[in-house]
């Protein structure tokens, strides 16, 4: 399983293991381990029922013995768990809080566990996580959004909005006997800086494990000393409105994450100034110049720069891992701060994965891109070429670039860089996704054009050769949830487009994209189309399925009404079987329905999900016929027998549901489900990017993009 991810993470969300170098983020309900050098990854998956807006957060505690990674929740009722890397299991779970963690941490020694809940929850919370029981707990009244233990265990400090307490363990111990005690807390004396806002905490390391590292969100770097006191600050001299993020102390440098993707190195002994790394890619690079290693530290004065969400630092491989606002994740050697070299990059999405289109198998002389290559689009504005075979690539028309393993071209549609970077705070508070970005793919069959619908109703049409844009076609009046190119074995060269506006747009292919006819027949959003021989089938939110044939006529080609269907629940998404006789669809009900699209009868009817909650709201069809894959609001992927209708596999990593356009104020997102036949008769590929919520609760939002394995004898992610 691969993991095309894209992840914003409060600086807790990011951890390493001194002893293997290994990386741990979260994507989904996924904990990616990953290897820098060698670009491999490994998961934890979560498949614990997650209430609406949960995630995964990580932290790790480095033993001789086992590495430990600790993963938490929102929304309601949430869980801290422990997860065994080695084994790749759950080992603890404790729940004490009611609607959501806000930070976790581990104790140096590992024996303790600290967890904060949201402002609402107002809970600080010790627990031993072996025998899960809750040693010490108390109130804490300020928005919370980082927590740190102390080298020796004794203590832990929480930082916040106007917000720096010290809570000691070893007097809350002296006075526990059987039950949960009070925490001990001393408010940390804040002085001048009595109104900040306190975004990062690390304790000290070595020398000055005494001492007490912060930031705030307006750019000083702030030390407490023993006695609890702000001894020292210094100005980290971003001039942004928000201008640090993160920080990451160890015994010899402080890193400082800030604003435009700047990464500034203290002294932990005096606070004095070292030197800043090297910044990132510049926001709407062109990484099919990035061929040259020195492409990436070309600085360019007029460019715009992602910040610095997330920093974990690896003592012994002395590399620092950098995560930035518009989801892309850098690995740097920091072995010589003079000369800083670059060991791992990756960019990716930046808002919701809305549609994935695989390019089609041909002929090496008419194909325009390598295969096995597939597109994706997102609500950042960007459709990006992948590519996860490496060897495939060498020596194409897109050879691999220094930024990324995966990715081979990002296409910016429009000049605005802003969609390229997640706005909102971190933790309780955050931006909600805006209206705009590119909402759906389209692949011609003949491999030479891309069609994309944007959310403000246009058609973009893309040459797939230069990946240029040929033209822009101002559809419809609402945003764009479906594209269909009619098949080569039709005869016909024609592009179908469908809105929220209800209407039906036919474009003609070989008259550069003409408008050949508009179909009025839909009284709601119209959620599917599929072209099959000289038949046109769509489905919309009005509970209709309208059935069309083509006839042509002196004035062109015309489609006209054959059939009507209207059943009692909202239809979702439709898609031919591999004999192109029959139409399968998802409907509210979580049933499958199955019609024939010359009668408009319905063939039969099994239920589509396992769960008894939700609403169906994709389904793709294995193209050897076989397979039948849906997708539910209840962030799962089930795997069905077409024929039989028997469940065979289910597959989860979702951390919010997987979904239809958003029809509420709350910004759901599209998974895709697409089968990608293999070389194998019996056995094929289906993509699946389940998207979380873009909630004000949670402090990470997260863009997984999954690539299971699927065979006749088994299916398992």
């Amino acid at each position: 399983m691969v993991l095309l991810y894209a992840v914003i993470v409060a600086y807790f969300g990011l951890a390493c293991d001194p002893n293997t170098g290994l990386v741990a983020y979260p994507a989904g309900c996924v904990a990616v381990i990953l290897h820098p050098k060698k670009n491999k990854q490994t998961h934890i998956l979560n498949t614990s029922s997650l209430t609406p807006g949960a995630l995964v957060l990580l932290f790790v505690s480095a033993q001789i013995i086992d590495w430990m990674v600790l993963s938490l929740q929102s929304g309601h009722m949430p869980c801290v768990r422990v997860w065994d890397v080695a084994e790749q299991a759950q080992v603890a779970e404790v729940q004490c809080h009611k609607y959501g963690v806000a930070c976790v941490a581990f104790s140096t020694n590992s024996s303790y566990i600290v967890s904060v809940g949201y402002q609402h929850d107002m809970t600080v919370s010790v627990w031993e996580w072996r025998k899960g029981t809750v040693i010490a707990s108390n109130k804490v009244s300020s928005r919370v959004l980082s927590v740190s233990f102390s080298e020796d265990n004794s203590y832990f400090v929480t930082a916040g909005n106007r917000h720096v307490k010290f809570w000691y363990l070893d007097a809350s111990k002296e006075r526990r006997v059987n039950s949960t005690v009070p925490l001990i807390g001393r408010s940390g004396l804040l002085g001048e800086q009595r109104n900040s806002m306190f975004c990062g905490l690390s304790c000290g390391r070595g020398n000055m494990a005494s001492s007490t590292y912060c930031i705030t969100s307006s750019g000083l770097l702030c030390q407490f000393n023993s006695r609890r006191m702000l001894d020292a600050w210094v100005d980290l001299k971003v001039s942004m409105t928000t201008s640090a993020r993160c920080l990451s102390v160890n015994e010899v440098f402080i890193f400082c994450g800030c604003a435009d993707g700047t990464v500034r190195l203290f002294s932990p002994q005096n606070l004095h100034y070292i030197t800043s790394l090297h910044r990132p890619h510049c926001l709407g690079v062109d990484i099919t110049q990035g061929l040259q290693p020195g492409h990436l530290f070309v600085a360019d004065p007029k460019a715009e720069y992602p910040d610095t969400l997330a920093l974990t630092f690896d003592p012994v491989t002395r590399h620092l891992t950098c995560v930035y606002n518009d989801h892309s994740v850098y690995v740097w050697d920091v072995r010589d701060i003079k000369n800083v070299g670059k060991v791992y990059s990756a960019l990716y999405h930046s808002g919701c994965v809305w549609s994935l289109e695989t390019y089609p198998d041909m002929d090496l002389s008419r194909s325009c891109l390598p295969p096995g290559s597939f597109l994706t689009c997102s609500s950042d504005s960007t459709i990006r070429l992948w590519h996860s075979d490496p060897g495939l690539v060498q020596g194409t028309s897109c050879p691999r670039n220094l930024y990324s393993h995966d990715l081979l071209r990002i296409v910016y549609v429009g000049e605005d860089t802003q969609h390229l970077q997640t706005d909102g705070e971190r933790g309780e508070g955050g931006g909600m996704d805006a209206k705009s970005g590119i909402r759906v793919l389209g692949i011609s069959p003949d491999g030479q054009h891309l069609a994309a619908g944007d959310r403000n109703g246009n058609v973009h049409i893309f040459g797939l050769q230069f990946m240029d844009q040929l033209q822009k076609i101002e559809a419809h009046d609402s945003e764009v949830l479906c594209l269909e190119f009619s098949p080569a074995e039709t005869g016909l060269h024609l592009l179908a487009s469908a809105s929220r506006d209800r209407l039906i747009h036919i474009f003609n292919m070989e008259k550069s994209y003409s408008l050949e006819q508009t179909v009025y027949d839909h009284s709601a959003s119209i959620t599917a189309i599929k072209f099959t021989e000289v038949l046109m089938v769509s489905c919309g939110a009005d509970k209709s399925i309208y059935f069309r044939t083509a006839e042509q006529s002196s004035e062109g080609l015309n489609f006209a009404r054959s059939h009507h269907v209207v059943e009692k629940t909202t239809l979702y998404d439709m898609d031919l079987d591999a004999t192109h006789t029959h139409t399968a669809i998802a409907c509210q009900d979580r049933n499958i329905r199955v019609y024939n699209v010359k009668s408009g009868k319905m063939k039969k009817c099994f239920k589509g999900s396992t769960s008894d909650e939700g609403t169906l709201l994709k389904v793709q069809m294995d193209p050897a016929g076989i397979y039948l894959a849906t997708s539910c609001s209840d962030k799962s992927i089930c795997i069905f027998d077409y024929e039989s209708g028997e469940c065979v596999a289910t597959l989860f990593g979702h951390s919010g549901s997987s979904t239809l356009p958003p029809v509420s104020l709350l910004p759901l997102t599209v998974a895709c489900l697409l089968f990608l036949p293999s070389l194998s008769s019996s056995s094929s590929h289906l993509f699946l990017p389940p998207i979380s919520f873009f909630l004000p609760l949670p402090p990470v939002s997260l863009l997984p993009l999954t690539v299971a394995c699927l065979s006749s004898s088994s299916c398992s992610p």
